[in-house]
């Protein structure tokens, strides 16, 4: 059982299963919330078309009532009764009143009033006290200064004498010709007219609606507690007052709307009860599904797992032969689309591994070359012809002195640069090469050329390739101090490093150059030992001198070694060796 545990087969097996799990899982979050979305996009919708269809009912049948009110208020009989003192037509006004009530059963009572309390109704049985001036009473206050006819609340009207009928009352003002007040109209609408357009509202089981107007006082709702109670209004003041849209944690919908020609705002509040039912099916839909894929998943996993192995272990004993150093090996590219990726790969990998035996093999051989271009660079015709020159201008003058030690000087730098064949030497005999090359320079240009050679003893018998810093200085005198107006100045010397790399240095105060012209990759230097941003790889110009001697130390230590050149237009060059630490040279 342990072995199986352990087994590639369970492996697969158990991610198989995880990764299948997680992605029911999230495909079907994905399609909850999504359908869950638009679900409930058509709910608030819907509800909100409900709402908004209801108060268009209430609004349709307020414009009814504000047509019957003005055909009262501006009729010529009701102005020229109100207007005169014995008020006449009386008959008249009754009579239109009688017409208005016969056009809509819900309208229960009308009254003309006149300012002075004058009262015409179809209540017989009128009984109430009529005041002498009317401008002290708020309702006909609110009545004349609105350019609308003014709905007030239940059980708000004055005139009603049942009040258990209960009411809401529609005030129109009534001028003359000249505009002045001459009194009001006033209808009580039965309360069961605005119960039967907002009743019908499908809001849920525990949706419902509300009639509130401008001084937050209730108009309608289904519960008549509400008008008695004081707590109750409350909450449906701050309802009122809330932002309309969906409420997630209460899951219920505020929806208001403004009922034009009135102070009115009819507020609905839906419990989206649809929705709910909606999600509790998904869910139960989404859980069968997902068992059943688990099932079937739990039912082909196994098979899956054994068809990946099989191929698997194939490859593992092609392997076992690569290791054993059977390079002809080829593995049939055969099974699920991964494993043939796999065995793909692994031809691919011997193929290449042959072919890196067969990179070695060709590097050796240039390396062999790059000996043999350094024996060349040993002997320059150029430098040799020169020195030879300078030793006869001197012998010409008779300076017998200067002629031996130059060609004493010469004979020991070309004993240096043989150096019994060997392809390395020690840091103290590559020091006093360049010394040796320097003095007979310094010969040849006299005062133009300083210059100053320094080392750390403890190096003088590390060994290093042979002829790396004599190119660097050739260059630094020909394209640096040469170039240069006035006397110019050489330093070469070498340190350890902070990261223990032995660092040569050829610095010059020439004439320098731009570094942005070297066609090269970065240094990796750079990283490895915080040079400056100058600071580039050596470009790969042609010849022997300064390439040869970064390709010779590239193949000798790697890649992150060689030549790096650092240089300011009008300032100088910095040309610097970087090498691994070294072991003393063993001499024969």
């Amino acid at each position: 059982m342990k072995l199986f545990l352990r087994s590639l087969q369970f492996r697969i097996l158990s991610i198989y299963i995880l990764v299948s799990v997680l992605m029911i899982g999230m495909t079907g979050s994905v399609l909850y919330v999504g359908i869950s979305r638009v679900v409930m996009h058509e709910s608030v919708k819907s509800n909100q078309m409900a709402i908004a269809k209801g108060g268009t009912y209430v609004e349709m049948y307020i414009d009814r009532l504000k047509v019957l009110s003005e055909m009262l208020a501006r009729n010529p009989e009701t102005i020229r009764t109100l207007a005169s003192k014995n008020k006449t037509g009386e008959a008249d006004i009754l009579n239109i009143i009688h017409n208005v009530l016969s056009t809509d059963s819900s309208i229960k009572s009308v009254f003309v009033i006149s300012k002075d309390g004058y009262v015409l109704s179809n209540e017989k049985k009128l009984n109430m006290t009529q005041s002498t001036n009317l401008m002290d009473e708020p309702w006909y206050v609110a009545a004349i200064h609105s350019n609308s006819p003014t709905l007030t609340s239940a059980r708000m009207q004055k005139f009603s004498m049942d009040k258990n009928n209960w009411v809401i009352s529609m005030s129109q003002e009534i001028t003359d010709r000249n505009g002045k007040n001459l009194g009001v109209v006033q209808m009580d609408i039965k309360y069961r007219k605005i119960e039967d357009y907002l009743n019908e509202l499908d809001l849920g089981s525990n949706g419902y609606a509300f009639i509130i107007n401008s001084k937050n006082r209730i108009v309608y709702h289904k519960d008549v507690s509400y008008f008695k109670n004081t707590a109750k209004q409350q909450q449906l003041i701050k309802l009122s007052q809330q932002k309309q849209g969906y409420d997630p944690k209460k899951n219920r919908l505020i929806y208001k709307t403004k009922l034009k020609d009135s102070d009115w705002t009819l507020v609905g509040v839906s419990s989206l009860d649809g929705l709910k039912q909606i999600r509790s099916q998904l869910l139960k839909s989404f859980f069968m599904v997902a068992a059943g894929l688990l099932l079937l998943i739990g039912l082909a996993s196994p098979w899956i797992a054994k068809s990946l192995t099989r191929p698997i272990r194939r490859l593992e004993q092609a392997m076992q032969q690569v290791e054993r150093g059977r390079l002809i090996v080829s593995v049939p590219e055969t099974g699920v689309t991964e494993v043939q990726g796999l065995a793909q790969h692994f031809n691919s990998m011997v193929l290449e591994i042959r072919q890196l035996l067969k990179d070695i093999e060709k590097k050796e051989q240039s390396l062999r070359l790059h000996e043999l271009s350094v024996l060349h660079s040993q002997i320059n015709p150029h430098f040799l012809y020169n020195t030879l020159d300078t030793i006869v201008w001197m012998a010409e003058f008779q300076d017998t002195e200067r002629v031996i030690s130059t060609t004493k000087a010469l004979a020991e730098f070309f004993q240096l640069s043989l150096s019994g064949g060997s392809e390395f030497t020690t840091i103290e005999k590559e020091m006093a090469h360049v010394s040796k090359y320097l003095f007979i320079q310094k010969e040849r240009y006299g005062d133009k050329l300083s210059y100053e050679v320094n080392y750390d003893p403890l190096l003088a018998d590390k060994g290093i390739p042979k002829i790396i810093l004599q190119p660097l200085v050739e260059n630094a005198i020909y394209h640096g101090i040469r170039e240069k107006e006035g006397p110019g100045h050489l330093d070469v010397y070498a340190i350890v490093a902070k990261d223990k790399t032995i660092q040569f240095f050829v610095e010059d105060d020439g004439v320098g150059f731009n570094t942005s012209i070297l066609n090269a990759g970065p240094s990796q230097l750079s990283h490895n030992h915080n040079e400056s941003k100058k600071e580039k790889a050596l470009p790969k110009l042609g010849g022997i001198g300064i390439q040869n001697v970064d390709e010779r130390l590239k193949l000798y230590y790697g890649d992150p070694y060689g030549v790096f050149i650092t240089s300011t237009p009008g300032k100088g060059t910095q040309v610097k060796v970087v090498l691994p630490g070294l072991e003393p040279l063993a001499m024969e």
